[in-house]
């Protein structure tokens, strides 16, 4: 299969290129920088130099390539540019599916977040009759004393009637996703927190800075994470899925007042004090059911309590 992919060089693109090579499938990069080029040829791919904010060098970079599919994997959160990355959602989509659509190309394959649910009752997980594939199991326990909220499933709404800074990045969540179910074929990879190399979320990453710096609270608020190696397999597998979206996250969502310590240990900084505190309502993680016993995707590290170690 002949892939295009934009994002080739980020976090989850280092891992997923060779991912790609070695199932036989033929990669082009699109690449912003001529220097990255030697890089992806090392790693048997092609590239193409362009901008995603061009929309005829887009389209005619994925002309020439000629793909069965456009996977976008593209971020701009190297320096906190928040709103770098609500724009790369919205333009830097809007011309990658549009060239897609040009090119004839019917999948597209797209990175999103597995965060922007809207909030739902504090109550244990019980199946959801509408959900993609079988019924969601209920959410793994936590160390919280609270009961566990129930984590979000594909067919939970995105949380579009949040408020300040939160509803400018699930518009912009919102707007990624419209715009791929554009296509033919698509699915929305709907990630869970990166952690790993080349993450925030690894020894002499943002988040090993801010935990020394006691700007990370362990409090009640709950987290799906994913290892960045298990968001580049499921990218792959992605190939061959059905259209919809995909919560790829870990089997334990968890209450920072259990992670955050965890984290802490894993990087050699000193654990936090766990805060009393409501939960805000959106924080409930999400459940992979359907994709690990509807798709058979498999995590190489169902919980980060073993992956942060790792």
């Amino acid at each position: 299969m002949r892939v295009f992919l934009a994002g080739a060089t980020g976090a989850v693109g280092r891992l997923l290129v060779p991912e790609l090579v070695a199932a036989g499938h033929q990669v082009t990069g699109l690449i912003r920088r001529p220097e990255a080029a030697s890089g992806l040829r090392s790693q048997g791919a092609d590239s193409v130099l362009a901008d995603v904010y061009d929309a005829s060098a887009v389209a005619a970079a994925v002309a020439a390539a000629a793909p069965d599919v456009v996977m976008h994997q593209l971020t701009d959160l190297a320096n906190q540019n928040y709103a770098g990355n609500m724009e790369i959602r919205r333009t830097g989509t809007r011309n990658l599916v549009d060239a897609a659509a040009a090119a004839g190309v019917r999948k597209v394959i797209a990175q999103s977040i597995a965060w922007a649910y809207a909030p739902t009752d504090d109550v244990p997980a019980t199946p959801a009759a509408t959900a993609p594939g079988p019924a969601p199991a209920s959410a793994p326990a936590t160390t919280t004393t609270t009961p566990a909220p129930a984590p979000a499933t594909e067919q939970d709404p995105l949380d579009l009637r949040a408020e300040g800074a939160r509803r400018q990045t699930v518009a912009a969540v919102g707007a990624l996703e419209d715009i791929v179910a554009e296509a033919p074929e698509w699915v929305v990879l709907r990630y869970g927190l990166f952690y790993g190399p080349g993450t925030w979320y690894a020894k002499g990453g943002l988040m090993d800075d801010a935990v020394r710096a006691g700007k990370v609270v362990p409090n009640a608020d709950v987290t799906s994470f994913l290892h960045i190696e298990d968001a580049a397999t499921a990218a792959v597998q992605a190939l061959e899925w059905p259209t919809g979206p995909v919560n790829i996250v870990d089997d334990e969502p968890a209450a920072g007042t259990a992670w955050v310590p965890t984290f802490a240990r894993s990087v050699g900084a000193p654990e936090p004090e766990p805060v009393d505190s409501e939960r805000t309502p959106w924080a409930r993680g999400a459940d992979n059911h359907y994709a690990r016993k509807h798709l058979k995707w498999t995590p190489r590290y169902p919980s980060w309590r073993d992956g942060f170690v790792a």
